[in-house]
């Protein structure tokens, strides 16, 4: 099915060799002019869409690293005609500290990242001092972080990791509506209860 006109053959962002050094210049890359949102990791898509679609004058980047959901997200932002999504294949940190312009993002949204549950595994949860000091670098003055896990070990951790660092502090919680919840929720919320807390700049 064709897009309409004069949507964009596709909403992926199209990196040149060089722009790989970063940082990205986006801003020529949507017609708004409203909040600036990043979904790090954004998995199949659902809330990305849905988000959008509720918010047409939001610019929202998708970042995710499999190829597959990328081309689904895409397809599916075409034939709804969401003019206000794009999207890039890529690894989430090297994204934050190559990619991204400084205090470029309004809110990020890190909506149930791999828990890496085994203890020893704990190492490689993203969350973390480098990842703090990322965010730091690409939120804007007033940023905002919404957080959501089903692991409640790693809730915790990251609600620990937050109360020690003076740079942020608590914000309003983000209640996705039906539309927006996960296709991972969807699966878990029933037997796996979702933790939610989010966190501003200042």
């Amino acid at each position: 099915m064709r897009c309409p006109k004069p949507m964009p053959e596709d909403v992926s962002l199209r990196l040149l060799p060089e722009d790989w050094l970063g940082p990205l210049d986006l801003a020529g890359e949507w017609e708004q002019d409203g909040p600036r949102i990043l979904d790090l990791g954004c998995g199949k898509g659902r809330f990305l869409l849905a988000h959008a679609a509720r918010n047409p004058d939001a610019r929202l980047l998708g970042v995710e690293r499999k190829l597959r959901r990328i081309r689904k997200i895409d397809s599916k932002a075409c034939r709804a005609g969401l003019r206000n999504i794009r999207i890039l294949r890529m690894e989430a940190m090297y994204t934050l500290n190559h990619l991204m312009p400084e205090n470029w993002i309004d809110i990020c949204f890190v909506y149930f990242p791999d828990p890496w549950p085994k203890e020893k595994h704990h190492k490689n949860r993203i969350f973390g001092p480098e990842f703090l000091d990322s965010l730091d670098r690409v939120l804007s003055e007033t940023g905002v972080v919404h957080f959501a896990t089903d692991n409640r070990n790693y809730f915790e951790e990251v609600a620990e990791v937050l109360q020690s660092d003076s740079r942020w502090r608590p914000a309003e919680v983000y209640i996705p509506c039906e539309d927006e919840v996960s296709d991972f929720e969807l699966v878990w919320r029933d037997t796996r209860p979702t933790n939610r807390l989010s966190f501003q700049r200042g």
